[in-house]
Parts: structure tokens; sequence; C-alpha cells
């Protein structure tokens, strides 16, 4: 069983959703992003996101590997850094893309 972190854009919440749940399937234990029930990270003030950011962070040493979701060729900023922190860990760096 492999410990994953679910990396990528509020954007693609069904898909996240969607790709958590095969994940699971497959056996892993996946990790997810808490912020999945705003629209967008601008709904949060300064101080949710960067307890939120520092969650995700603690998720990404927890894990094994990102899981980057890609879709339509979009990896955001926060994403971007999320794929350096991840690498700079040496964690296994998986992506899914839609193309």
């Amino acid at each position: 069983m492999k410990i994953i972190t679910i990396c990528g854009s509020y954007k693609f919440k069904k898909e996240i959703v969607k790709l958590t749940e095969k994940l699971v399937l497959e056996g892993n234990c996946v990790l997810t992003p808490n912020e999945l029930t705003r629209t967008k990270k601008e709904d949060y003030t300064e101080e949710e996101a960067l307890m939120i950011d520092k969650s995700h962070k603690e998720k990404i040493k927890l894990a094994d590997a990102i899981f980057v979701v890609n879709v339509n060729n979009y990896i955001g900023n926060s994403t971007k850094k999320e794929i350096e922190y991840a690498k700079s860990l040496n964690k296994e760096i998986l992506y899914y893309s839609n193309n």
C-alpha cells in the first residue's frame, strides 16, 4: 500500500474526488486537499490559507508519492510549489492528465 497525496487546482474538484476513489480502490491510502468545500483559495482568509498550505505540506511529508491532477495541461503556481517541495523530499511524482 502506497500513501499518496493529491495535488491540484481547486478548479478540478470533481476530478480529484473521482481520482481519489480510483486510487483508494487500487489499494492506496490517499491524502486529499482539505479545502475542497469552498470554490477557490480566495474564499479563505490569509490565516486560513496559510494553515491549509501548512497542512498540505505535512501531507506531502507523510506520503510516499504525490499525484498531480493536471487537467487540460494546467498546473497552477501552488501546485508547482508542491511539486518542487515533493521533489526536495525525494517523493515519487505521479501525474494524471486528461489529454
